[in-house]
């Protein structure tokens, strides 16, 4: 029976064209279907939060200037990867990302991993004179970064317009946008506890070095020094182990 509905297949290419759609149909919605009774496709890990809007301005920098040209954010489950960057990318870190930045175009290294590993001045110097410290760069200078005040005036607009796309930021989050990027800088802020609140474990201080003024190099910073941190990865391995036990 089946080798006469084959041989009949190869004889008739519109009858094969028919049964090539109907494969594929119903293989995409036994794919597909299963998603419309979900919430969420992106598995919920402890320690995500939303950028702070000082973060969030410095991602804007980032983006604006092109970085993720040269640099991914995305490590990926191989070993030689993960053994030179860290553990490997979740979907969960760039849940808040619009828009995202993996891949793996790399003519620098995966920033992925990259929040912590350097001090604030190294940033600061690397982005003025990158062959100050890495003297095989071919990364441009970024010395007006120093030199221009961040325009954050619009920072509740754009908070409002991220929780308007599901980012999980509170009416309180976005009332103060404005104030807390000031906040952040200022590791003795009267609204230090507030901060804390709302942004869990936020680095708060004077980022570029600057305290009179507040500079795009400031918001890169904060930026790249988040990247990567939220996510306790020996407690998410742990996690992971008892769950497959």
């Amino acid at each position: 029976m089946l080798n006469k509905i084959h041989a009949y297949l190869e004889k008739k290419s519109f009858s094969l064209l028919l049964g090539i759609i109907a494969v594929v149909s119903i293989g995409g919605l036994i794919e597909i279907a299963p998603l419309f009774y979900v919430d969420n496709t992106i598995e919920e890990v402890e320690g995500m939060r939303p950028y702070t809007p000082l973060e969030l301005a410095g991602r804007n920098i980032y983006v604006r200037e092109g970085c993720y040209v040269c640099h991914s954010q995305m490590v990926r489950p191989l070993r030689d990867e993960v053994e030179r960057y860290g553990h490997y990318s979740l979907a969960a870190e760039s849940m808040y990302d619009r828009p995202f930045q993996w891949g793996s175009k790399r003519t620098g290294p995966d920033l992925a991993r990259l929040g912590g590993k350097y001090s604030d001045e190294w940033h600061k110097l690397h982005m003025e004179d990158p062959r100050a410290v890495v003297p095989e760069s071919i990364m441009p200078p970024y010395k007006f970064l120093s030199e221009r005040a961040l325009d954050y005036e619009n920072m509740q607009a754009h908070l409002a317009t991220n929780k308007a796309l599901g980012v999980p930021y509170t009416d309180e989050m976005v009332e103060k946008a404005v104030s807390d990027v000031t906040t952040q800088l200022d590791e003795f802020a009267d609204d230090y506890d507030g901060f804390q609140v709302r942004y869990p474990g936020a680095l708060m201080r004077e980022f570029d070095g600057d305290p009179d003024h507040v500079t795009e190099m400031d918001a890169l910073i904060a930026y790249m020094q988040m990247i990567g941190t939220l996510v306790d990865f020996e407690e998410y391995q742990a996690e992971k182990d008892e769950n497959l036990r």
